[in-house]
């Protein structure tokens, strides 16, 4: 055998050595990312959750999905879990998600769920969550009929669940004292729109002609009921003319120029 082709065999041999090497690389590294998730829940312990953990995970899921306005209260009112139930070993994390892609409602409900070493699948509960939205709005303190005016004293805000509203309701109440209600009301149900005029018929008003550039005042009388936006026709005191106006308040109305 001559020097080269001993030479080339020698290069033959290393480079067999070293593509040896480098499959043993591979098949060690690819075994180590298939061990990575089982390597990662031996470093860590595996706990039963408590029914109240899993009760602030499901009310946690809902607040983040949630959209309510800024002066509404919110209640959310995860089901009562039987403290007996049967819950599995959790490695953690523990997910809550909402179980559908629809908005939140009354009634939601949220899948839990965690990977166990007591089971060969994840595990998973689903917790049903009642989510009720109040907003402030201006309700009798007692009963009142038919021509009476409403004072401070008689009105107060509460904050009713907003499935109860039908209709337009008033959140200040400021904008209802002064106005003379059309229908009875009882202590505590809410006053709606329609049961009041802020502008009643055959009231004296105050009628405000405003432009860019000054303001007139005078005063006159309505001819029918309205509230707060309506148009009102309008009997001028002075000029004995009707004129259409737009209500801005108890007792006010507006004309543009």
């Amino acid at each position: 055998m001559t020097a080269v082709q001993h030479i080339t065999q020698y290069s033959r041999i290393l480079a067999n050595q070293a593509t040896a090497f480098i499959m043993k690389i591979y098949f060690g590294s690819f075994l180590l990312i298939l061990l990575l998730p089982t390597l990662a829940y031996a470093t860590t312990a595996a706990s039963i959750p408590s029914v109240s953990t899993i009760s602030r995970l499901a009310i946690a899921a809902v607040e983040e999905k949630i959209e309510a306005p800024a002066k509404a209260r919110i209640n959310i009112t995860p089901q009562s879990l039987d403290t007996r139930v049967n819950l599995p070993n959790c490695y953690l994390p523990i997910t809550a998600e909402i179980a559908s892609d629809r908005a939140i409602r009354r009634n939601n409900t949220v899948k839990i769920s965690c990977n166990s070493p007591d089971l060969s699948y994840p595990w998973q509960m689903f917790v049903s969550v009642r989510v009720d939205i109040l907003y402030p709005v201006v309700v009798a303190k007692s009963t009142m009929g038919p021509g009476d005016l409403l004072s401070r004293g008689d009105i107060e805000l509460e904050y009713i669940e907003q499935t109860t509203l039908r209709g337009h309701q008033f959140e200040e109440i400021s904008e209802v004292v002064g106005a003379r209600l059309k229908r009875r009301v009882a202590p505590g149900q809410p006053i709606f729109a329609n049961q009041l005029c802020i502008v009643c018929k055959g009231d004296s008003v105050s009628i405000y002609a405003r432009s860019e550039n000054f303001e007139i005042k005078t005063v006159g009388e309505a001819l029918h009921d309205a509230n707060v936006g309506d148009k009102v026709r309008i009997k001028n005191s002075h000029s004995h003319k009707n004129l259409d106006a737009r209500v801005t308040g108890v007792g006010q109305v507006e004309v543009r120029m």
